[in-house]
């Protein structure tokens, strides 16, 4: 069975939907399509060409298409098409959408378009807008700060989280302005550890579909429903089946809220919104008996699917996937952010990675037995860890007896309470500067306030995935690399671990602050 959080695919650009060039010639279709204004036009030069675009995908819609192949042959003479590798690269039919450009009320209703009261005089008479708006123009930059102060009103993190998520459905490009200039203040707000109290109350805040759910009701079906999206050149796809979600375990069909790092990729790494983005929650059940008595819990409500019929359900979805967007490759973050902080903390305590040791405590592990064990182990000098990483996703397992230990026998013991959200982590930053006397390099999943100790302040640091997969995923999607091996993600922890500066140490930082963030992926 997939258990991990949450699988994320690139596609390469090329390949799926359709795509026009100077010469007006489309990608094949599975029937007629059209391109029309929903405005009249302006002039007969513009009357023509949306005839010319109309004509020339009619003239396209009689061909072949990859539904014409012969399922049984394969490429080159190889080996069957399992994934249907051999065939995604081929022009692939769409749903024969009708496509408008939007205006006037429409286009005020349209987030991924709609500028509100940013819109230009010049603009609201090109797109009908007149009247429809208040007659002032207010800059982006301006409603920023309106709404900034609007949502800092909020003294509850979920009342922040439902604002934010409200202006994404009503006016996306002001929703990553507004993320982009607050990174620091807001990506605790959408992301870790917000996002995790969001999961766990999905079925009461839902209020907008944002991507695709793939159930066992769709079984048999899962390239159809693929097809009913209707932004076709998909490049990046974030999938969960809702199974272990932070630290929170089986969220089952409200898992899907944590998808919303998909807008991460956008705010941290400059990746082109909506149509080149795409979150699935695979719903196979639950094992939660919470949400399966929940009369707002908005997935199936039945025990999850195991062995082969969730085999044959994620077998399909793959396949479907590689038919209908092209070439993917899976990326996963946290152990490169893991391994960046490490090779930071390398300056402040000297040697290699291979001149230290590492002691996990992971999912799994009795909590408190364990970090007895640890503690008891450490102290007699037997183990003698330098490094200690938690993933367990129990809270306060890291206790005063381990901390001590580990700053007894290291003189820069370097503690990484990984777990999220933030009440699961293993220890909190406070909890590491006391007990280790201040001596403690820390870091934690989810973010921890400043700590004074002994008249110094110390910042502890985040390893949050969203260092690497927003920049690498950039990087992919440009170079249109289709395959990731080692050495890219080594590479990338390495970036990373070259953007921690000597203030940063000074503060206690294993990682840079995620201000300006999009120019340091850049730089990378």
């Amino acid at each position: 069975m997939i258990s991990s959080i949450r699988c994320t695919f690139l596609c390469n650009s090329s390949t799926g939907g359709w795509s026009s060039n100077s010469s007006g010639s489309q990608r094949k279709h599975s029937g007629p399509s059209r391109v029309a204004c929903s405005a009249p036009s302006r002039s007969s030069t513009e009357r023509h060409s949306i005839v010319v675009m109309e004509t020339s995908l009619k003239e396209t819609s009689n061909e072949s298409t990859v539904a014409d192949i012969d399922d049984n042959l394969t490429s080159a003479g190889g080996v069957r098409d399992v994934y249907g590798e051999d065939r995604a690269t081929e022009d692939q039919m769409v749903t024969p959408w009708s496509v408008s450009v939007a205006s006037g009320y429409t286009l005020l209703r349209d987030p991924h378009f709609n500028k509100g009261l940013a819109f230009t005089e010049n603009e609201r008479d090109a797109h009908y807008l007149r009247g429809l708006l208040p007659p002032i123009v207010i800059s982006q930059e301006t409603q920023v700060k309106k709404l900034i102060q609007h949502i800092r009103q909020y003294q509850v993190p979920l009342q922040k989280y439902m604002a934010m998520m409200d202006l994404q459905e009503r006016n996306e490009r002001l929703f990553y302005k507004l993320l982009t200039d607050h990174v620091e203040e807001l990506l605790p707000v959408v992301y870790t550890p917000t996002v995790g109290e969001a999961c766990q109350k999905y079925g009461s805040i839902f209020m907008h579909p944002q991507g695709l759910y793939i159930s066992l009701k769709e079984k048999g079906r899962i390239l159809e429903v693929l097809r009913n999206w209707p932004e076709k050149n998909i490049q990046v796809i974030v999938v969960t089946d809702g199974e272990r979600i932070l630290g929170l375990g089986d969220l089952g069909c409200q898992g899907w809220e944590y998808l919303w790092e998909t807008s991460l990729y956008t705010a941290l790494g400059g990746v082109r919104p909506s149509s080149v983005m795409l979150a699935y929650t695979i719903d196979v059940g639950t094992n939660n008996e919470k949400l399966l008595n929940d009369e707002l819990y908005i997935g199936l409500k039945h025990r999850r699917a195991t062995g082969q019929e969730y085999s044959e359900l994620i077998h399909e979805f793959m396949t479907a996937v590689k038919q209908n967007y092209g070439e993917k490759i899976l990326i996963q973050g946290t152990a490169s952010v893991v391994l960046a902080g490490l090779v930071a903390a390398l300056k402040l305590v000297g040697g290699s990675l291979a001149d230290h040791r590492f002691l996990f405590l992971g999912a799994g592990e009795a909590g408190t037995g364990i970090a007895e064990l640890i503690a008891l182990e450490t102290s007699k000098r037997q183990i003698k860890p330098t490094v200690l990483i938690g993933t367990s996703g129990k809270g306060r397992t890291f206790t005063k007896e381990v901390v001590e230990a580990m700053a007894s026998i290291n003189e820069k013991p370097i503690i990484l309470a990984l777990s999220n959200p933030t009440s699961q982590a293993e220890c909190t930053a406070e909890e590491a500067y006391t007990w280790s006397q201040g001596l403690a390099i820390y870091a934690s999943g989810s973010p921890f306030a400043p700590v004074e100790y002994d008249g110094k302040v110390f910042v502890p640091g985040q390893a949050n995935n969203a260092y690497i997969f927003p920049g690498f995923g950039l990087g992919l999607i440009m170079s249109g690399t289709i395959r990731v091996h080692d050495d890219l993600l080594l590479a990338a922890s390495e970036a990373l671990a070259s953007q921690v500066t000597q203030q940063d140490f000074d503060k206690g930082l294993i990682f840079p602050p995620f201000t300006n963030i999009r120019n340091r992926f850049s730089a990378q």
